[in-house]
This record gives C-alpha cells, sequence and structure tokens, in this order.
C-alpha cells in the first residue's frame, strides 16, 4: 500500500473534523442566544433591589433617585426622582433596557421612552408576597435569569411568610399604628387602606389606625385623635420624613393621642418598610418586634 505524506494526512483529517463539526453545529446544537442586555436602568428603588439580589448588580449603568440600597446603587449615576422623570435624562446614559416601576412618570416621559429603540419593561407592584414574586419573576426574564428568579421568589415568600406567622402568633390587644407621611407645616399625610403602609402594619401583626379611607391624605386634626393610634410610624431620612418625636408630638393633631402618651415613634427605612422586595419579611420582623417585643 502506498503510504501517504504527514501533511496529505492531517489535510485529510482537518478537512473531516469540519464536515463532522459542521453537521454536529446543525444538527445537535441549538443556535447561540444572544447575550442578555448590559446596560440596564432601573427606575425605583424596588427594581434596583431585586437586580442586586439577583446577583445581577453588575449589568446596572444607572439608577433613579429612590434607588439607594444597597449602598453599591449609590455610586451609579442617577437620572432624577422616579415620578419626575425627563426624556434627555434617561436617555444620556445610553441604556438597552429599562426596568421601570409602576407608577414612574410622568406619563409624557414614558411614552417617549417607549417610541425609543429601547427595550422597556414596566414592572406591576403589589402588597404581598405573590406581588414580590411576580415582581421577581419579571425581571429575572428580562435579565435572562428566570432560574435565579425562580429561586429568589421562593426565598423571598417564604421569609415574608414565616414572618407573618410570627406576627400573627402576638396576642390581643393589637397595636393600632399610624403611618405618618409627612407632618408638613403641621398637618398630617398619612396611609389608609390599599397602601403599602397598611399593607406593611397589618403584616406586622397591628391594626392600621387609618381608617375609612383608600390611599395617602391629609387628616384633620379632629380625625387624628379619633383615630387614637399607640404607635406612630414613619420613614427613616431626612428632610420633613425625618421629624422628631418631640416636634411630632406637640402637634395638636397627635397630642392627645395614645401614641403621644407615651411618646412612641418607630422609624424604618423606607425602602426596606414600603419597597415590598427582597427585604420585606426583614422589616415586618423588625417592625412586630418593636410593637411587641421578642
Amino acid at each position: 500500500m502506498k503510504r501517504q505524506s504527514f501533511g496529505a494526512v492531517m489535510a485529510l483529517w482537518v478537512a473531516a473534523s469540519g464536515v463532522f463539526a459542521s453537521g454536529s453545529a446543525s444538527a445537535d446544537q441549538p443556535a447561540a442566544e444572544p447575550l442578555p442586555p448590559a446596560g440596564v436602568l432601573a427606575i425605583g428603588g424596588d427594581m434596583t433591589e431585586i437586580v442586586y439580589a439577583l446577583d445581577q448588580g453588575h449589568r446596572l449603568l444607572a439608577r433613579d433617585s429612590t434607588s439607594t440600597w444597597p449602598e453599591a446603587a449609590r455610586a451609579l449615576p442617577d437620572v432624577g426622582y422616579m415620578r419626575a422623570l425627563s426624556p434627555e435624562a434617561v436617555l444620556s446614559v445610553g441604556p438597552s433596557l429599562i426596568l421601570s416601576a409602576e407608577g414612574a412618570g410622568p406619563p409624557e416621559t414614558l411614552d417617549v421612552l417607549r417610541a425609543a429603540d429601547i427595550d422597556f419593561v414596566e414592572v406591576t407592584g403589589g402588597f404581598d408576597g405573590a406581588a414580590i414574586a411576580a415582581k421577581i419573576h419579571t425581571i429575572g426574564d428580562a435579565l435572562g435569569v428566570p432560574g435565579k428568579a425562580e429561586t429568589l421568589a421562593q426565598e423571598v415568600t417564604t421569609a415574608l411568610a414565616a414572618a407573618k406567622a410570627r406576627a400573627d402568633a402576638n396576642p390581643d390587644p393589637r397595636k393600632r399604628v399610624l403611618f405618618v407621611l409627612s407632618a408638613a407645616g403641621g398637618k398630617l399625610t398619612v396611609g389608609g387602606a390599599e397602601t403599602g403602609a397598611d399593607a406593611v402594619i397589618r403584616l406586622a401583626g397591628g391594626v392600621n389606625a387609618a381608617e375609612g379611607f383608600d390611599g395617602y391624605k391629609q387628616l384633620t386634626d379632629e380625625a387624628a385623635a379619633v383615630a387614637a393610634p399607640d404607635v406612630i410610624l414613619m420613614m427613616e431620612r431626612g428632610g420633613d420624613h425625618g421629624t422628631t418625636a418631640d416636634v411630632l408630638f406637640s402637634l395638636p393633631a397627635l397630642a392627645i393621642t395614645p401614641a403621644a402618651d407615651t411618646r412612641t415613634l418607630i422609624k424604618i427605612d423606607g425602602l426596606k418598610l414600603l419597597g415590598f422586595g427582597p427585604r420585606t419579611a426583614e422589616a415586618v420582623t423588625e417592625l412586630n418586634t418593636l410593637l411587641y417585643g421578642g
């Protein structure tokens, strides 16, 4: 038999390998999926928290001013307050994907963003474990990490169910809690039914003292007296929202309430308290402990 040169054998092997590799890729291997978007803009503190909780924080290129946790988020460029966005500020950072919390705006800015050549995902909110899980799944799908989202959603809902079960075990009487959003000018703006404040108070085993209305509204001095809160709950942050106990309980609206008698004012980080994201179970447990001990 005539011997072939080494070079000829190698040439035949390379050619055959190319044929087999080509056939294998087309017959057995799926087409390569495009890489998920890297230039992500998160609008809403809960959006940003969830992105980080999914271990995708490295893909964020900017955030809105409500996105203050985790600490790493503060280093990102800030495009403005989520309800007062300008198209110019948002588009200036060049996002390829925008994750927007429900309620962002104004509407005309969102119209411009939706018309731009950018993936825009509006994430529906809500005030229970199912709503948090839905947010996590929506964001996980948009980021191309549905498996991580499923794991995180299960962890979060399990933790919240445990926190609620602990709160449900508290003995009666339940504490009447009034959430004060603002005390500007001596006028109380408080959280009624169908609000995050109402939901977190109830999850923590309290009773919302602001009864008979939905949303956030100003409370008259007379209505505050009738509400008779045992506890005042506020967000822990600067400005008017950081009103001191001395100032708060000197207001006519609260001066004659049980909360003023005991000077019971609870402050919790606003994003943790009302964000309804990965830290909600922590917020519920913290509030429950401050209300009833533990």
